[in-house]
């Protein structure tokens, strides 16, 4: 039955929109499921109308919307927990978004949200924003913050928050360096469009100020074989070095089953119990601040408190442990530590 004259309901927007009522649902409950052209058409029906849904939320409560590739990257559960503790302290519901991976994407544009036009602000952690949800959040007037985003032209009208990457390669580059490696075998994950600058190009980025690199794209940590092994004998590197310790602990587990390969040092990416199990040196991302950090600055926005753009840079850490003890001259011979950089 619909609702009394004078409000707006979801018969209205679907009208506008020229859809079915369903389709409506569909967009806000699985946004992934609706063609964009009709997400896009939805959301301005909605925005026009002036529809908001109220079922379930907090009185006086700011709803942020938080889209990452979560069930991709743990990494990203983590900055999520940063922003609840955040949230303990101020009237905020949090809506997750679980999103594909940017690197294995064509075209690793965010274009699904924000579809809900309900949310106060929303927060999109490592997969830039689409035109169509560009256009879409400033149609409905919602702010948007970047996390581990390089913002480019395109992504200009909201505050980002970074770790350093650049900063945590050449971490390890110097690290290395010291133990007298020259030459790095890079393990990372396919990307499959060069539209946007990734976290691990900037790492290679550093890297490269110390020693030379050799990249090696790999599909998922369970595909780590004697392929990683050999691919660091072919290019005389000394050390191993992980996109994230998703990978580096499967390069020390596939290491352990093939002594013959002990003595090459495997660097991770992240830091957390796993990598302080294994004894893995890594670099520590400030995950928790992160996210924090993002849920001030939209709640900032939100509140208009602040119309900061700014682009905020957290460092990261090199935290080492038994994974680079052995020194480069014991893993290739004498040689290695004279070698040109």
């Amino acid at each position: 039955m619909r609702a009394r004259p004078g409000r707006v309901t979801i018969y209205d927007v679907a009208e506008r929109a020229g859809v079915s009522i369903s389709t409506v649902s569909l967009a806000v409950s699985a946004p992934h499921r609706v063609r964009p052209e009709t997400r896009e058409r939805i959301v301005a029906a909605a925005t026009a109308l002036g529809y908001r849904m109220t079922a379930g939320r907090r009185v006086g409560a700011a709803r942020i919307a938080v889209a990452a590739p979560f069930t991709t990257y743990p990494s990203y559960l983590r900055r999520l927990s940063g922003m609840l503790r955040r949230a303990r302290d101020a009237a905020v519901d949090i809506i997750p978004y679980d999103l594909d991976s940017a690197a294995s994407a064509d075209e690793p544009l965010l274009d699904v949200l924000p579809t809900r036009t309900d949310v106060s602000g929303l927060v999109v952690m490592g997969v830039p924003l689409g035109g169509a949800a560009r256009r879409a959040s400033r149609a409905a007037r919602i702010p948007v913050v970047y996390v581990d985003v390089v913002p480019t032209r395109a992504d200009v009208g909201g505050p980002v928050v970074l770790v350093d990457d650049r900063d945590g390669g050449a971490q390890i580059g110097r690290h290395l360096a010291e133990l007298g490696h020259r030459r790095v075998l890079f393990v990372h994950e396919p990307q499959r469009s060069e539209a946007y600058v990734s976290a691990g190009m900037l790492r290679i980025d550093g890297l490269e100020e110390h020693v030379a690199v050799t990249r090696l794209a790999v599909s998922h940590p369970a595909s780590i074989d004697d392929r990683v092994f050999r691919a660091a004998l072919a290019a005389d590197a000394t050390a191993i070095v992980a996109n994230h310790d998703q990978f580096a602990a499967a390069i020390l587990s596939a290491q352990r089953a093939r002594p013959e390969h002990d003595r090459l040092a495997v660097v991770g990416y992240d830091d957390g119990e796993v990598a302080a199990a294994l004894g893995l040196t890594t670099v520590r991302q400030p995950f928790e601040e992160s996210g924090r950090t993002a849920l001030e600055l939209v709640l900032g926005l939100v509140s208009g408190a602040t119309a900061s753009h700014e682009t905020v840079r957290l460092a990261p850490t090199l935290v080492a442990r038994a994974s680079t003890l052995v020194p480069a001259a014991s893993a290739a011979g004498e040689g290695v530590r004279n070698a040109p950089r």
